[in-house]
């Protein structure tokens, strides 16, 4: 039996988180330029996305780009920025196809023009498709998109429209890039790598987290089924005990 086979489709994570690392080790392994490996890393996501849609996944999050990232040799990023531009491009006739919507979440306004222009219009296109909302983290940050909230609510106490004391979780929340969309219940990293990287912090506080050796341009949609299945052998408490979840 597959692991797909395996899956309670009643009892899905609505949203999975994916830290997508290992395409430059990947392509050293292959004997080839690092941005090789993220032209093969475009295969996986694709791969992910279409088996995310076909087990009815209704939110997928992958971290593309941080913003630590800049810090990489200029060859590469620009390398990045342009297959950013032409998966795009490429990929919104079949986003729209699939009912798939496509979102950003990050310092959008660092990218490239041609990346904010393109993103916008591929975002335009896909806003009203309602299966599953594809986030790509571009220039992203959870120390950043935390730091960016609280001056929002400052402001707002600022400006009198509230006080200190009416600040509290779900405000906070409110003003974070991903106001419309649930907390990821599941999060994936690839790699073998086990850390966070700065990778939703506030929304990770209770996601189940998931570690594979698996480098990214190897990991496929059984690869995804086996994480659910781990997933859905674990026991979700949130600070209360067995007895009480019964």
């Amino acid at each position: 039996m597959g692991f797909k086979e395996q899956i309670d489709t009643t009892r899905l994570p609505e949203h999975i988180a994916i830290i997508m690392d290992g395409n430059g080790r990947w392509a050293k392994n292959q004997g080839k330029f690092r941005v090789f490996g993220h032209e093969s890393g475009v295969l996986s996501v694709k791969d992910i996305v279409e088996g995310c849609v076909d087990i009815g996944i209704r939110y997928l999050t992958v971290y593309t780009f941080s913003t630590e990232n800049w810090n990489r040799p200029v060859d590469e990023v620009n390398a990045l920025m342009e297959l950013l531009i032409s998966t795009i491009n490429q990929e919104t006739e079949t986003l729209t196809k699939n009912n798939i919507r496509l979102n950003a979440i990050g310092d959008i306004s660092s990218l490239p023009q041609k990346c904010i222009e393109d993103l916008k219009n591929a975002m335009d296109k896909t806003a009203n498709n309602t299966r599953c909302t594809l986030t790509l983290a571009l220039s992203y940050s959870a120390k950043w998109e935390i730091t960016q909230a609280a001056k929002k609510l400052a402001q707002q106490v600022k400006d009198q429209k509230m006080s200190i004391e009416d600040i509290n979780e779900e405000h906070f929340a409110a003003q974070l890039n991903t106001v419309n969309m649930p907390d990821p219940e599941l999060m994936i990293r690839t790699s073998g790598e086990h850390r966070i990287s700065n990778f939703l912090l506030w929304q990770m506080a209770y996601t189940e987290l998931y570690f594979t050796e698996t480098l990214w341009p190897d990991f496929r949609r059984e690869d995804l089924f086996e994480a659910i299945v781990d997933y859905q052998k674990r026991e979700r408490r949130f600070g209360k005990i067995s007895e009480q979840l019964n």
